[in-house]
């Protein structure tokens, strides 16, 4: 008799091991699965500016420096010397904001609209705007945002918003930043949230099992993007146990114990 307890026991240990546990098919871990099929295409990605973005512009000339401090815009502050009785003034750049009409209020030039622009398109049309006109030689300029950023939610191991110096990000990059997906994330189905320069809010699905994602028009981010990793099954079915398994295991104490008094009296007889 002290065979078939222990059977019975091992019987519920068992059953309770595979209601617990459940297993990911390992063919929907793995990112780009078929790049062997893959026919990459050469593209350069450069970032549109959108309304507000911060962009940090600088206006340089080695041959005549006094004429382009006009076009940087430069903000005062104090520090604190050795001697409190003295304070050394610093100037220092700020940023442009772009507006929501997509333009900016650029010092001398008036307004110039960047919307939908590229840091080079920039850069190329204030030239053009001062050569000849406030300058004899060629200033260089150079344009970048300052406050590109985006976020990752969901299923990584840490998610939240980051600012990144580099405006070359793709999704990958993103996740990166996110110390990747927890093993619950679903990788055929990630969430791109993006909202154009108008406002207008789009959501795409991307699956990064599928090689053919680096060749997606999504592919790299924009700013202020939101990508969003959704649970798979296991995690769902994993919550549903979670949210039973007192319930559960009360069941189940009933039953062992059910079952060991009938054992004793099966014993006794």
């Amino acid at each position: 008799m002290r065979t078939i307890q222990n059977k019975i026991m091992l019987m519920m240990a068992v059953s309770a091991v595979l209601m617990v546990a459940s297993c990911t098919s390992y063919k929907n871990v793995p990112y780009i699965q078929n790049s062997d099929e893959l026919e990459l295409k050469a593209a350069l990605h450069d970032v549109r500016i959108k309304p507000k973005d911060e962009l940090m512009i600088t206006v340089s000339c080695p041959d005549d420096p006094a004429a382009v401090a006009q076009f940087n815009l430069l903000v005062s502050g104090a520090e604190n010397s050795n001697d409190s009785k003295m304070m050394n003034t610093q100037k220092s750049l700020t940023t442009f904001l772009v507006s929501n009409d997509g333009t900016i209020d650029f010092p001398v030039l008036g307004k110039i609209r960047v919307n939908g622009m590229t840091e080079d398109d920039v850069e190329e049309y204030i030239v053009k705007k001062i050569e000849g006109t406030y300058l004899k030689t060629r200033p260089v300029v150079s344009v970048r945002i300052e406050n590109f950023k985006f976020s990752v939610l969901g299923e990584v191991s840490s998610p939240g918003t980051f600012t990144v110096p580099a405006e070359k990000v793709n999704v990958f990059y993103a996740l990166s930043m996110a110390k990747d997906l927890t093993i619950y994330g679903h990788r055929e189905n990630v969430k791109l949230i993006r909202e154009d320069a108008n406002g207008q809010k789009t959501i795409h699905e991307l699956n990064l099992n599928d090689a053919n994602l680096v060749n997606s028009p999504y592919y790299f981010l924009q700013q202020n993007d939101v990508l969003y990793v959704t649970p798979n099954k296991t995690k769902a079915k994993n919550s549903d146990i979670g949210s039973a398994t007192n319930y559960w295991i009360s069941g189940t104490g009933i039953v062992i114990s059910i079952a060991s008094l009938l054992t004793t009296v099966l014993m006794n007889k």
